[in-house]
């Protein structure tokens, strides 16, 4: 795994390109880019027929052992690994410990062990129990067990001093293990950065995690809700002066386009992609405006109107969390995205966003998905579930195009529109 940066913006922004991915080296991640987000492999509402109907999706697959740890008897008896036994074909797996979708209860971890949520419950895992599900997965990279129970407001500095050494603790542990381990063998591992919301202990955390031999760097403990987006992009930025330039920057539970924006101009490289699924279990479209050519209705994506129209309405929420480290994330609405719930669609014709060129836009109206999510029909999630993960992967897409064109500055004006103002 290698990261090859073209461009590195005044302020820290990376245009680049990840390559050698996978245990044979031929997939590459363009940078800023996301994973694509999955339960068990699978994304969910779309079958992979369904899902392989999208443009470029991402060449990385996120799989979360929260969702694995209860099945590890099954691939320890399989032997051959997460990829074969769920059938997917060409993508690089990325093996995290917690699903960014969901919000696990605090005050589970101790000196030795963190938990995951399955269907059936806790799940506790030790190193060793979190490295023997890793040689069962069989990753092409993973990240470290972390002690991250440290966002919640009011977590005192000792608590984050202690969250900072464990994790430290389960790198050196699971890097000994997986140095052991013909399993993992061609294997990356990525190193956690804790510290919370206390600049010391990240920079602590940071030039501790680059003097092991890690292939790229987790971000964890920043996610939605944990705090101010200028903490968060202070704390970045502060955190990426220790780590080496040539490995990735992995940032954990940010999805929001602005802050995406924000996290990108901090030096971010990667996200994960579960955002879409956010807004598509909301029974939400997303509708933002991401266009940086001279005719958005001519490039297929949201002319302005189609947000203008939310916020006049008043069904458009507001969209800055104050970062209270209380909030679950996945129950606000945002203004990115419109309720196709509301009445006002039940004879609303026009496609879900003017321009968009995904399958539920070109096939149907606002008015039959309002139908089909008041009548609880399946098919709403599946064609919100196409239109959401097209339009983001179209904004990561304009991101990139942005930044190498020096349009930035006009893209985040598109995104953000008059919001700001509002703020």
């Amino acid at each position: 795994m290698k990261l090859e940066l073209s461009r590195v913006l005044h302020g820290g922004s990376r245009l680049g390109v990840l390559k050698g991915l996978g245990t044979s080296g031929q997939h590459s991640l363009e940078t800023p880019g996301c994973l694509l987000y999955t339960h068990l492999g699978a994304v969910p509402h779309l079958t992979q027929e369904t899902l392989h109907t999208l443009n470029k999706l991402p060449s990385v697959t996120q799989i979360t052992l929260s969702n694995i740890a209860e099945h590890c008897e099954v691939l320890e008896e399989y032997k051959e690994g997460f990829r074969k036994f769920s059938g997917l074909h060409d993508t690089v797996l990325y093996s995290s410990l917690h699903d960014p979708a969901t919000q696990c209860p605090p005050g589970y971890t101790t000196n030795k062990t963190v938990s995951v949520w399955g269907s059936g419950g806790r799940i506790e895992l030790t190193v060793q129990k979190f490295m023997d599900l890793q040689k069962h997965v069989r990753p092409d990279w993973y990240h470290s067990m972390a002690d991250g129970e440290t966002w919640q407001n009011g977590t005192t500095r000792k608590r984050i001093k202690k969250s900072v050494a464990r994790t430290l603790a389960h790198l050196d542990e699971c890097l000994l293990l997986h140095q052991k381990s013909e399993e993992l063998n061609g294997v990356e591992v990525f190193g956690v950065v804790e510290g919370g919301d206390i600049l010391e202990e990240r920079v602590r955390s940071a030039s501790e995690t680059a003097k092991r031999p890690v292939a790229g760097f987790c971000l964890d403990g920043l996610q939605t809700g944990a705090m101010t987006q200028d903490l968060r992009a202070e704390l970045i930025r502060a955190v990426n002066k220790e780590l080496p330039e040539d490995k990735p920057r992995l940032l954990h539970g940010v999805g929001r386009p602005d802050e995406v924006l924000a996290c990108v101009e901090a030096g971010v490289d990667l996200f994960e992609g579960f955002f879409p699924f956010q807004v598509t279990e909301r029974g939400c479209a997303l509708c933002f405006n991401f266009d940086i050519t001279p005719n958005p209705e001519l490039a297929g994506r949201a002319p302005p109107a189609v947000l203008q129209e939310e916020v006049e309405s008043g069904t458009a929420v507001e969209r800055h969390q104050r970062g209270d480290g209380t909030q679950d994330a996945s129950s606000h609405m945002t203004s990115f995205e419109m309720d196709l719930k509301d009445k006002r669609y039940q004879d609303d014709f026009k496609p879900l966003v003017e321009g968009c060129g995904c399958y539920c836009c070109r096939n149907h109206q606002r008015a039959y998905v309002h139908h089909l999510l008041v009548t609880n029909e399946l098919l709403a999630g599946v064609l919100l579930m196409i239109h959401n993960t097209a339009h983001y992967l179209g904004f990561f897409s304009s991101l990139r195009e942005a930044m190498a064109a020096d349009k930035l500055n006009l893209l985040k004006s598109r995104v953000l529109g008059d919001r700001e103002r509002k703020d």
